[in-house]
């Protein structure tokens, strides 16, 4: 009965963070129900592979679980996890060496017998582009911009997971934005 109460809506993400560091099973896996498609989602944005979004997926499940203690309660538990998730999926991404697969060509270009072949890996390689681009930012700019772009959220989840003041992380954005100009162009930057 207990772990359906983990489910209810107008359960607070400090009540949750507390029962997963007693040690409530069921209150670690309502985090994981509630939250694994909005950290997936992220990690796929910024890897562009599904077996690496998987993965670090998970990894950050982990690392949340083994760092519940480190969480305040001053910004949403999610906010808290994404941030987690796109540190380790820029991790990641910085490790790797560039290639294309064929799971980050999308499907309606692979069905396409018209689409050109060329312009499907041009493609591919520039996502590719901008994630290293992104990922090559120096903080603070490279979390704003990833938590903004890649984790999709607000101004004002940003400022709350990043425990900045909001005018403070538009700055940020701003002069992130300004520095990947340069280097994946001007359409790409804007975005």
């Amino acid at each position: 009965m207990e772990a359906m109460a983990w489910h209810d809506a107008s359960v607070d993400d400090r009540a949750l963070a507390d029962a997963i560091r007693r040690g409530d099973e069921h209150a670690f896996d309502a985090l994981v129900d509630l939250e694994t498609r909005a950290v997936y989602r992220s990690c796929l944005r910024i890897l562009g592979r599904r077996q690496d979004a998987e993965d670090v997926t998970q990894e950050a499940f982990v690392t949340a679980f083994r760092s519940i203690h480190t969480y305040r309660g001053e910004g949403p538990l999610r906010a808290w996890l994404l941030r987690i998730a796109t540190r380790q999926a820029l991790r990641r991404l910085a490790q790797r060496r560039p290639t294309l697969e064929l799971d980050a060509v999308p499907e309606p270009w692979l069905a396409d017998r018209t689409a050109d072949p060329t312009r499907v890996a041009e493609a591919g390689e520039h996502r590719d582009e901008v994630r290293r681009a992104v990922s090559a930012l120096p903080e603070p700019y490279r979390e704003v911009v990833v938590l903004r772009f890649f984790a999709e959220l607000s101004l004002a989840e940003v400022a709350d997971t990043t425990g900045r003041p909001i005018n403070t992380v538009k700055t940020h954005l701003r002069r992130g934005l300004e520095r990947l100009r340069p280097l994946v162009g001007r359409e790409d930057a804007d975005r």
